[in-house]
């Protein structure tokens, strides 16, 4: 089976949907010789900021010596994204020879997209013989395909209500899903959570008998300085890669995490793998800015919390422009009209779109979401389109096209033109 023929194999899997529980993963991995077994693994779950903590993790860990796999969803352009060592991609020969190898143990058990891509990269891990490997959750954590490893860590970087037709209708309940990922012994490390999240978390760490590190431990936010094993780092210093004082955090719990798990790893060390991320990793779609005169912005935030986020950066900056227009789209599942509520009064114009995936919200009903709101929204049928010709516009213009990733990512792959 070539590359092609292997990659509409696996994404053909995606019609079997999403099954929550652990039995096939594990069924699969004990026929491929349980591979995770071999691994030494941090795990990282979170409604926001999971994917950026696991790159700068990553990146760490990559410039202290550590052949590092990272392992992320989903991807923007190409399937080889989500399994990376030291930066490089999973070959597509291993993606083309695994597929093929496995096909019929495939079919017979009916295994999700996701499910087969685990399995895949913790093969793929296992012989490559990698030292550590980062690995993000795709949905929640206590049913999730990733939840079948015994890490030396487990990272919870935030929490806030998203999927809650999976996870639960409160907060609490989502918290109990994500923390289900922390394993007896492992160290726990968290990020800026809520009261009520962190007794949650706090006791399943009793209960598994794990010793917690919390963010708020660890950093001073009058004089935005970390304390790492008694040595002060002032993260206004530190040349983070990506836009947004969220990620200054971000950046905090990847080097609270190192810190303490990997104590000879020094601070030199960990300053150049936070400031090298984006070289290491790939990591993308982050405030990041994609085109300049005008400016186009990319930015990932697909839930409340995270277009909060979003907004706290861009007023640093929306005056500069004359006109200030959104793109949006984004999965069925998320809270559409919460999100455009919040992103309405930042934009000169709203424009909406469908994004290319089963999952995706249509255009129709988030039209009629922004009807409901008293919002004027545009219907932009060919989203890649519409952002190439807004190239062409004047120099103080900015769009931003934010969402879903995936959204993200098909703009990105059917864009021609040169970006600068």
């Amino acid at each position: 089976m070539d590359t092609a023929s292997a990659l509409k194999k696996l994404f053909a899997l995606h019609n079997f949907g999403v099954k929550l529980g652990l039995e096939n993963t594990i069924n699969f991995l004990e026929y491929l010789g349980n591979p995770q077994k071999l691994l030494k693994t941090i795990h990282i779950a979170g409604s926001n900021g999971k994917g950026s903590t696991a790159s700068f993790i990553a990146s760490i860990l990559q410039e202290s010596g550590y052949r590092t796999g990272l392992y992320t969803s989903p991807h923007f352009i190409i399937f080889n994204e989500r399994v990376v060592i030291n930066g490089i991609q999973v070959s597509d020969e291993f993606i083309s020879d695994f597929v093929t190898k496995h096909e019929a143990y495939i079919d017979e058990h009916q295994f999700t997209f996701f499910e087969v891509t685990t399995a895949l990269a913790f093969k793929y891990f296992s012989e490559e013989e990698v030292d550590v490997c980062v690995i993000e959750t795709g949905l929640g954590g206590r049913l999730d395909a990733t939840n079948v490893l015994s890490p030396l860590a487990v990272v919870i970087t935030s929490i806030s209500y998203e999927h809650t037709n999976i996870l639960g209708e409160k907060l609490q309940q989502i918290a109990a899903e994500k923390a289900a990922i922390i394993k007896s012994g492992a160290k726990v490390f968290t990020g800026r959570l809520p009261v009520e999240v962190e007794r949650v978390v706090k006791k399943k760490c009793d209960k598994e008998v794990c010793e917690l590190f919390k963010i708020s431990n660890f950093v001073d936010e009058k004089e935005n300085k970390l304390n790492l094993m008694n040595k002060l780092i002032n993260l206004d210093e530190i040349k983070i890669p990506v836009k947004g004082g969220y990620q200054k955090y971000n950046a905090a719990l990847a080097a609270m995490v190192i810190s303490n798990s990997f104590p000879h790893i020094n601070q030199e060390q960990i300053i150049r793998g936070i400031e090298n991320t984006v070289v290491n990793t790939g990591l993308q779609g982050r405030y990041e800015y994609f085109h300049k005169s005008p400016t186009i912005i990319f930015d990932a935030a697909h839930n409340p919390d995270g277009v909060e986020n979003f907004i706290s950066e861009f007023k640093n900056e929306c005056d500069n422009y004359r006109k200030k227009v959104l793109l949006f789209g984004a999965m069925q599942d998320k809270e559409i009209g919460t999100m455009l509520e919040k992103l309405r009064f930042c934009f000169d114009e709203i424009h909406i779109t469908e994004i290319d995936y089963e999952r995706s919200a249509k255009v129709d009903a988030i039209k009629t979401e922004c009807e409901r709101l008293g919002i004027d929204a545009v219907i932009e049928i060919e989203p890649v389109e519409f952002v190439t010709n807004f190239v062409n516009k004047e120099p103080e213009e900015c769009l931003v096209v934010l969402g879903s990733i995936y959204l993200l990512g098909n703009i990105k792959a059917g864009m021609t033109i040169n970006i600068t």
